[in-house]
């Protein structure tokens, strides 16, 4: 029997996935508080997160806005008009434009080699998916070097113009 398997991933506002969970016959919903928790563990900084629409259950809300600072979890279906008005705020508004750059890690992963896990069994999933975060992070942080030197070029450039 093949068991549909699906990752979570938290990244930081600089892209860089800092915390994952592989789903093992969990939902969304389920397994939220968690991996909040368990993020904060990691970076007792860490203080606001955005979800999408699967994450939402009454319980979820209530707990998340005890351990974080800045909650956005937009309600699953129609909204009441106190939730309505929450989910019309500028900030949750722009909280939720930002949760869009997530969807596009999860996507980098898929491109790069995530979509077909070549490895058998749950461990081996694991270490697929693992092995994958460090990639996209190392990709990400080298894609950050090259824009930081080419800006580096580009001054020199501009200060040679100037002179001349």
């Amino acid at each position: 029997m093949v068991l549909f398997r699906k990752v979570n991933i938290v990244e930081d506002a600089s892209g860089y996935i800092v915390n994952h969970r592989v789903m093992e016959n969990e939902t969304d919903s389920e397994i939220v508080t968690d991996l909040v928790k368990h993020t904060q563990k990691l970076y007792p900084s860490f203080r606001a997160c955005s979800f999408d629409k699967g994450f939402h259950s009454p319980g979820n809300q209530i707990e998340l806005k005890k351990i974080l600072d800045d909650v956005i979890l937009p309600k699953k279906g129609k909204c009441n008009k106190e939730e309505a008005q929450l989910e019309c705020t500028e900030e949750f508004k722009t909280a939720k434009r930002k949760h869009s750059a997530v969807e596009s890690g999860i996507n980098a992963l898929e491109v790069h080699g995530l979509d077909k896990c070549l490895d058998r069994g749950l461990h081996g999933f694991k270490r697929y998916i693992a092995m994958a975060i460090v990639a996209r992070n190392t990709q990400k942080l080298g894609s950050q070097l090259i824009a930081k030197e080419l800006e580096k070029i580009i001054r020199k450039e501009n200060r040679q113009k100037l002179a001349a």
